[in-house]
């Protein structure tokens, strides 16, 4: 089942989107602020978003823009502004396409389609070490066919420790490459995740504790030799 991400400020479009998608097998997470969809991309997968425009708390198009910073993720901007610069503007910032209220449900079920198969249709690009399977485009992480549920934070963690075995990744590295140069977080945080991803993996059977490691005072690496430990 695809999960779609609605953000709008008027509840009642918010459930008047969910009356159209539910019923044609789509999961719907509705919220009317711009900074809770951002929060909830970057702890969920979610296929596609359908994001308004005019947004009191902040609109749309930057929405849209902060949003790419970190996920590729399909948009679909929803207003009812219909001149051709706010289109271009909204395409600039990263939308995929623009649908105009008001709209039928036909019409908006007939992009949401043909996104979601060009999205699908995007070459897989995926890592495989020791029965572990890292797909980018899907957002999947699998141990021997078994799906392991882990945030975006924690996928993209997994990536960037298969892409480079052995490199040891500060905190600041990590911090500034997954969370953003802009993140206000500290490195509590990336210990946190690191544990939530060991605990994940280990509990799918994959032996984690001879390849992720912690290198003391400094952050951690990933290793494709199965001599040593994890601490």
């Amino acid at each position: 089942m695809k999960t779609i991400l609605l953000v709008d400020d008027e509840t009642r479009m918010l459930d008047l989107l969910d009356l159209y998608l539910n019923p044609h097998g789509y999961k719907c997470i509705k919220t009317p602020s711009s900074k809770d969809a951002i929060f909830i991309l970057e702890e969920e997968k979610i296929d596609l978003v359908i994001l308004d425009v005019m947004m009191p708390e902040m609109d749309g198009w930057t929405t849209c823009k902060k949003i790419r910073e970190f996920s590729n993720v399909p948009v679909i901007m929803l207003t009812a502004r219909t001149e051709t610069v706010d289109i271009i503007k909204g395409l600039k910032f990263g939308a995929d396409d623009y649908v105009t209220k008001p709209f039928s449900e036909e019409e908006l079920l007939a992009r949401i389609e043909a996104l979601l198969r060009r999205t699908n249709d995007v070459k897989e690009k995926r890592l495989i070490f020791k029965g572990l399977e890292w797909k980018e485009e899907s957002v999947e992480l699998k141990y021997q066919s078994t799906a392991i549920q882990v945030t975006p934070k924690e996928f993209a963690l997994v990536g960037l420790f298969l892409k480079n075995p052995h490199k040891v990744f500060s905190r600041d590295h990590l911090l500034s490459t997954i969370w953003g140069l802009n993140s206000h977080i500290d490195d509590r945080t990336v210990d946190s995740h690191i544990r939530n991803l060991r605990e994940k993996l280990r509990n799918a059977g994959f032996p984690v504790d001879n390849h992720l490691f912690t290198v003391w005072g400094v952050g951690y690496k990933w290793t494709v030799d199965d001599t040593e430990t994890s601490i």
